[in-house]
C-alpha cells in the first residue's frame, strides 16, 4: 500500500504585467517517495524587490532539485531547514544591493504524515468533511495600513525564521495552498463554497483563481490543490517490505546454491540471524544474512532487516561493508563483502599504536553516520573489523536508528548493555551521545580489557559513580588520552565530547597537546645557557674566596 495523491494548479497574472507567483510539484519513483515524500511549494515573489519572479522561480527549483538529494536518512524539517537556510543567503548575496525577497510554502506528504514549510503570506489549508481550517500563519505587520507589508520572507533577513508543521494525514483531505492573490480577496467563506461546489480538482483550481480576479484582486492569483486519495504506509520499514516479497530461505547446507549463490558455510548464528559465507559465479566471497526461521512470523522481522540494508546501501563508504545490489535474488536477505582480517573482539590489550588508528577511523565512521542522520547503537569490539588492508569497518546496522523514520517498542532497551549510557536505561531518547558514549567504553576495552564502570549484566540497573582512570591498567598512557577517555564516557551526557569531529581533532592533536602541558626543564631547554652560567657562577664564587684568603 503506497501513498496515492491527486493534484491540480492553476495560476493568472490578472491586471500585473508578469506573474511572480511560482507553482511546483515534484512526483517521485516509488522508492524515493517512499523515503522522501511528494513535494508541492508555491512561492509568490516580492513584486517591489529587483526580481521578485526571479526569486519565486530559483527558490522552487532549488528546492525541487536539491531536496530529493539530500541523504534520504534526514528528517524532512532538516532537509528543508538546510535548504531554505542556503536559498536565503543565495538570494541576498545575488541582490547587488536590491533585496530579491519570496514567500514560500512547501508540503511533503510521506506514507501517513505531512511536513509543512511556510514563510511570508501564503497560505496553506486544510479542507476535510467540509470544514476549512488554515495551517499557516501570514508573516506580517498588525499594524494600520501595514497589513501587506512582510515581516519575514526568503531573503529579507540573514537569520531566516521558517514555520514548520507535522501532522497526521486522512484519507480523502485536500490541501489549498494559496497566493495572497487569491485568499485576501475571496476570504475563507467564498474559498470554503468554492471548493464545496467544485468536486473536481482541476476546475476547483481554476475557479479559485479567476474567481480572485472577478472579485477584485490586481495580484498575481495561483492556487494548487493536494488530495489524498489512499494512505501510504505507516513508516518506511512497512514500504519496503511491501515493495519486495520474498520468502526466508530455511537453513541453506554446504554447497547448497540459492538464486545463483554457492553456499560455503555457516559463519555465525543467533536468534535474531544468520550469517553465511557464499561466492557469486566469480568466486567471489561474500556474506549472506537473513533470518532464522523462528523468527518468519515475528511482526516487523522481515522490514528491519530490508531497513538495514537500506542504511547500509546510504552510507556507503571505506568504514562500511559494501553491499551487493542482488538484483537475481527471489529470497529474504542481503550480501556484504566479504573482507579478509580479523575482528577486534577477543583480542589482548591493543598495542597504543595501532589503538589511536583504531580510534580514529572508528570516530572517522560514527561521524558519517550522525552526519546522515543515523545512530548505530551498538557500538562494540564485536561489530569492529580490522581489515587486511588497514581498514576498519562498522558492522552490524540491525539495531541502527534514524530519528523521523524508525520507532522503538515501548519500554524497548537496544544495544548491549555494558555499552549503552546511563540515560539510554532512564528512558531518553536515542542521541549522537549515546553513540559517542558506546565509543567511549569500546575503546576503553580495547585499551584496557576493562570496562570503565564494570560490566554489566542483561537486565541489571547499573549505577554510574566515578569511571576508573584507564591508567590504572595501562600505566604508558598519556595523561592527554586518558582525559579523553574520560571525557567520552563521563556518566553526565553534557560533559562528553558533542561529536565525534569535536573528539577527532582532540585525538588528532594529542602529542602535541601533550608537549605544551608538559613544561621542560631549563637544563633540557637551553643546557649550554645553564651551564655557562653555573660556570660563571663558579668563577665568581673562586675570585671572591680568593680575595678573602688573600686579605691581611
Amino acid at each position: 500500500m503506497s501513498l496515492q495523491l491527486s493534484f491540480a494548479q492553476a495560476s493568472a497574472t490578472g491586471p500585473r504585467p508578469e506573474n511572480q507567483d511560482a507553482l511546483r510539484l515534484v512526483t517521485p519513483a516509488p522508492e524515493l517517495a517512499a523515503s522522501k515524500g511528494y513535494l508541492c511549494a508555491l512561492a509568490d515573489g516580492v513584486s517591489q524587490c529587483a526580481d521578485g519572479g526571479l526569486a519565486a522561480r530559483s527558490s522552487l527549483q532549488a528546492l525541487a532539485l536539491d531536496y530529493y538529494a539530500t541523504p534520504a536518512t534526514w528528517a524532512v524539517t532538516q532537509a528543508l531547514e538546510r535548504l531554505l537556510t542556503a536559498q536565503n543567503r543565495w538570494l541576498r548575496a545575488q541582490g547587488n544591493g536590491q533585496p530579491l525577497l519570496t514567500t514560500l510554502s512547501a508540503l511533503v506528504l510521506r506514507g501517513r504524515r505531512f511536513t509543512l514549510a511556510h514563510v511570508g503570506d501564503c497560505r496553506v489549508y486544510r479542507w476535510q468533511a467540509d470544514q476549512l481550517h488554515c495551517l499557516s500563519q501570514d508573516h506580517v505587520w498588525d499594524q494600520p495600513g501595514m497589513q501587506h507589508v512582510l515581516k519575514r520572507a526568503l531573503g529579507l533577513d540573514q537569520q531566516l525564521l521558517v514555520d514548520y508543521l507535522e501532522g497526521d494525514l486522512c484519507e480523502g483531505e485536500c490541501f489549498v495552498l494559496l497566493s495572497d492573490g487569491v485568499w485576501a480577496s475571496l476570504g475563507d467563506a467564498h474559498i470554503r463554497a468554492i471548493l464545496r461546489e467544485q468536486p473536481d480538482l482541476q476546475m476547483a483550481a481554476e475557479t479559485l483563481v479567476a474567481s480572485a480576479h472577478h472579485c477584485g484582486s490586481q495580484d498575481n492569483a495561483s492556487a494548487l490543490l493536494v488530495r489524498v486519495d489512499q494512505l501510504g504506509a505507516s513508516n518506511l520499514g512497512d514500504t519496503l517490505a511491501q515493495l519486495q516479497h520474498w520468502p526466508l530461505p530455511g537453513a541453506l547446507r554446504d554447497g547448497q546454491s540459492i538464486d545463483g549463490w554457492q553456499v560455503d558455510g555457516l559463519l555465525a548464528q543467533s536468534r535474531q540471524s544468520l550469517l553465511y559465507r557464499v561466492r557469486d559465479p566469480h568466486d567471489q566471497p561474500w556474506l549472506l544474512k537473513t533470518l532464522p526461521q523462528s523468527r518468519d512470523q515475528e511482526p516487523g522481522a522481515a522490514q528491519a532487516l530490508l531497513l538495514e540494508e537500506w542504511f547500509l546501501r546510504r552510507v556507503a563508504g571505506r568504514h562500511f561493508p559494501e553491499v551487493h545490489p542482488a538484483s537475481q535474488r527471489q529470497h529474504l536477505y542481503y550480501l556484504m563483502r566479504d573482507y579478509p582480517g580479523t575482528p577486534l573482539s577477543g583480542q589482548p590489550p591493543l598495542p597504543l599504536a595501532q589503538w589511536l588508528e583504531v580510534a580514529r577511523q572508528l570516530l572517522q565512521a560514527v561521524g558519517v553516520l550522525h552526519r546522515r542522520n543515523l545512530l548505530h547503537r551498538d557500538i562494540k569490539p564485536e561489530n569492529l573489523h580490522y581489515g587486511s588492508d588497514g581498514q576498519l569497518r562498522l558492522l552490524d546496522f540491525g539495531l541502527a536508528y534514524c530519528p523521523g523514520l524508525c520507532e522503538d517498542p515501548p519500554h524497548a532497551l537496544p544495544g548491549t548493555p555494558s555499552f549503552l549510557a546511563p540515560e539510554a536505561f532512564d528512558g531518553q531518547p536515542p542521541a549522537p551521545r549515546q553513540d559517542l558514549y558506546a565509543v567511549g567504553v569500546t575503546l576503553y576495552h580495547l585499551l584496557t580489557g576493562h570496562y570503565p564502570y564494570g560490566e554489566v549484566e542483561a537486565f541489571q540497573r547499573p549505577r554510574f559513580g566515578t569511571p576508573v582512570n584507564p591508567a590504572r591498567y595501562r600505566p604508558d598512557l598519556p595523561e592527554w588520552l586518558q582525559r579523553n577517555l574520560l571525557q567520552a564516557v563521563a556518566a553526565d551526557p553534557a560533559q562528553r565530547f558533542e561529536t565525534a569531529e569535536q573528539w577527532l581533532l582532540l585525538l588528532e592533536r594529542g602529542d602535541r597537546q601533550e608537549l605544551t602541558e608538559r613544561p621542560r626543564p631549563l637544563l633540557e631547554r637551553e643546557p649550554l645557557k645553564v651551564w655557562r652560567t653555573i660556570g660563571l657562577v663558579s668563577l665568581l664564587l673562586n675570585m671572591v674566596l680568593l680575595l678573602v684568603l688573600l686579605k691581611p
